[in-house]
């Protein structure tokens, strides 16, 4: 297989995968079309035409040179340091194909703030009204858009390319595999309190491992004890989302947010709301995202020999 191959077969299941459903994304991709099509000749010069057929605007290839592919280095935060990293175990004789990130990079990062709009219709979905979660939701994604504005983006695409290291990354690919597997599985296991969902957080591999890494699911606000009854699993839109939300959250009738992390901002506001949190795990959750992306392109596309890094560990799943 070759990287345009995994890229292509990630967008389509990260689209089956989207909490959205898949009619909405589809829906996007026609408008995202007109929109193009209503654009000056010289407007379409810096148009990113991926955005045609992608609708995450941070998951990408960042260096192809086309070669066929069998054996991957992967991990969540792939940069600089893991592009040499893979030059170096190919130097020694371990033969690495290509580079697999979970968090982008180059163009993926600098776009990551575009991917935030699809907060606005998962919210809706938990009952917020669509005015105002589009309201917050895009003003949350011109604030990430101006911090993000300095970064010096292409320093690991300048890296792979002078290395001829090919790379991509799956991002809000990965993290929709993840929200989308957490919330059907606390659909249907319905628990009752806040210990419930750790314990259902725990009988996943990549929650139980990071525990005994010393990074368990934690309660942030409410304790083990609280009744739960709606559940939203916040996990997916490229980055956190507007700290406004959750009183209009509270007021649709969810109780409980399971999210990767939450900065002091929103704790404060979620503690005003009087809603439930807990934190499952950055890099855990990733690392399930991941892992569920990767058993169904092994699936689709066949095996690859899939080397561990950065906070990567491969846990393969029966077919769901």
């Amino acid at each position: 297989m070759k990287l345009k191959d995994i890229y292509r077969f990630a967008i389509e299941y990260g689209i089956k995968m989207d909490p959205r459903g898949e009619k909405v994304v589809k829906e996007q991709l026609q408008l995202e079309k007109k929109r193009y099509e209503g654009l000056t000749e010289e407007e379409k010069k810096y148009y990113d035409k991926e955005k045609l057929v992608n609708p995450y605007s941070d998951s990408r290839i960042i260096y192809d040179n086309g070669r066929e592919i069998k054996n991957v280095l992967v991990g969540v935060d792939m940069e600089v340091q893991e592009i040499l990293l893979a030059d170096r175990l190919n130097e020694k004789g371990i033969k690495i194909d290509a580079v697999i990130a979970h968090h982008p990079s180059g163009l993926g990062l600098a776009q990551i703030y575009q991917v935030m709009g699809m907060q606005a219709d998962i919210f809706n979905k938990f009952g917020v009204p669509i005015s105002v979660a589009e309201e917050l939701t895009y003003a949350r994604a011109k604030e990430v858009n101006e911090r993000f504005m300095p970064t010096n983006f292409y320093r690991t695409y300048d890296a792979a390319k002078l290395l001829d290291i090919q790379i991509m990354n799956m991002h809000t690919l990965t993290d929709n595999c993840v929200t989308t597997y957490l919330q059907n599985k606390f659909n249907k296991e319905k628990p009752k309190r806040i210990a419930d969902i750790i314990d259902l957080l725990l009988e996943e591999k990549e929650y139980n491992e990071y525990a005994k890494r010393g990074m368990p699911p934690v309660v942030l606000l409410g304790d083990k004890a609280r009744k739960v009854n709606k559940i939203f699993v916040d996990m997916t839109g490229g980055t956190e989302g507007a700290k406004e939300i959750y009183k209009n959250l509270v007021n649709s009738g969810v109780d409980t947010v399971v999210g990767m992390h939450f900065s002091p901002e929103h704790k404060k506001i979620m503690q005003e709301a009087k809603i439930n949190a807990v934190i499952a795990g950055h890099i855990s959750s990733d690392i399930l995202g991941l892992n569920i992306m990767l058993d169904e392109i092994e699936r689709k596309l066949g095996k690859l020999n899939v080397f561990e890094a950065s906070g990567f560990i491969r846990v393969k799943r029966k077919k769901r």
